[in-house]
C-alpha cells in the first residue's frame, strides 16, 4: 500500500466567516479553492501544523480547536491524510494575506474545493452552533 502524505489543515473562523484562499489552477484549468495547511513535519503534532502552516501561509496565528475529520484520499499525484481542525484567530483578527481571504460561509459554495473537503464544507453549512 503506498504511504499517506500527512496533513494539517486549519479551518479558521471568526464571526460567520471562513478563511480560504486558491490552489494553483489544475492540470484541465480548474481554479479549486482551501483552506491554510500543508504537510505535518517530523516530530510535529497536526495540532502544530496546522497552527504553523496557517502563520505561515496566512500571517494570522491561530488557537487550534477540536478536530473535525480525518480524511484520506486518493489523488493522481499520489495519496494523502487530511487532519482537519477548527480553529480561530487570535486577537486582534488581522486580514490575511493574500491570495486568502475571508468569506462567509452562506458563499462556500460559490468556491471549488477538492472533493477532500466534502465532509468538512457540509458541517460548516449547518448552523453556528452545531459547529
Amino acid at each position: 500500500m503506498p504511504r499517506c502524505t500527512e496533513i494539517a489543515v486549519a479551518v479558521v473562523r471568526h464571526e460567520r466567516r471562513v478563511l480560504i484562499g486558491p490552489r494553483p489552477v489544475d492540470d484541465e484549468g480548474h481554479e479549486r479553492w482551501e483552506f491554510p495547511g500543508g504537510k505535518i513535519e517530523p516530530d510535529e503534532s497536526p495540532e502544530d501544523a496546522a497552527a504553523r502552516e496557517c502563520l505561515e501561509e496566512t500571517g494570522i496565528a491561530i488557537d487550534v480547536g477540536k478536530r473535525y475529520a480525518i480524511v484520506e484520499h486518493e489523488y493522481p499525484t499520489g495519496r494523502v491524510r487530511l487532519h482537519f481542525f477548527d480553529a480561530a484567530p487570535r486577537a486582534p483578527v488581522p486580514q490575511p494575506r493574500g491570495p486568502f481571504r475571508w468569506v462567509d460561509r452562506s458563499a462556500l459554495d460559490e468556491y471549488a474545493f477538492l472533493e477532500a473537503n466534502a465532509a468538512v464544507l457540509r458541517q460548516l453549512k449547518l448552523p453556528e452552533t452545531t459547529v
